[in-house]
């Protein structure tokens, strides 16, 4: 019987051995430091990025406004109609001038062009009236011809800059509105230029 009693407590014991060993631990897998700080930079990173695309938007579109306002604040009523309707002058859009008795582009003339036509492709629903004018020598026909081959030539130009022809129109004036009244050189030097307007419907 002592036997017995003596055999019951030791499996006691052992079982009570057995349920008291060392727990197993918890193994939790940490993301290793350096692949948080990489994630944490890519986020950061497209963060940056998409704020800074959203202010160069605004940046671009205050611009845009701010070009229109100046275009508008440019123009100025002509008495003279156009072809297509009401005409206004614009500072924006500058002269270029001729050598005696020619009609093609020179240069720095082609240099004027292309900032004209640098403006024109921000406003592409704007319209536009090119006139030839001649210097005071050569008969009334003559001027008119030269004229008109004048304004072609600067039309031209402009289409070969991507300018739509339908926003060109062309009329010649020949040495009848001359910018300078003088009887010079200096006024017929002047006076040799196409001229650059706006035409509103």
């Amino acid at each position: 019987m002592i036997k017995k009693s003596f055999s019951i407590l030791i499996l006691i014991l052992c079982i009570g051995l057995i349920m008291t060993g060392c727990p197993k631990k918890t193994v939790v897998k940490e993301v290793p430091s350096t692949r948080k700080s990489e994630e944490a930079g890519r986020i950061e990173a497209e963060r940056a990025k998409e704020a800074k695309e959203k202010e160069l938007a605004r940046i671009k579109e205050e611009e845009k406004k701010a070009q229109q306002k100046e275009f508008e604040k440019s123009l100025v009523a002509k008495k003279t109609p156009g072809i297509e309707g009401e005409v206004f002058e614009s500072n924006l859009l500058k002269d270029i001038h001729f050598d005696f008795d020619k009609y093609d582009i020179r240069p720095t003339d082609a240099g004027i062009l292309k900032e004209n036509a640098a403006l024109l492709v921000k406003f592409p629903n704007v319209k536009i009236q090119t006139e030839g004018h001649c210097d005071e020598r050569g008969t009334v026909e003559y001027n008119l011809a030269l004229g008109e081959r004048r304004a072609n030539s600067a039309k031209r130009y402009l289409i070969s800059l991507g300018i739509s022809e339908k926003r060109i129109s062309t009329i010649s004036y020949g040495k009848e509105k001359p910018l300078d009244p003088g009887h010079n050189e200096e006024a017929w030097t002047r006076n040799r230029r196409a001229h650059t307007v706006i035409l509103s419907k």
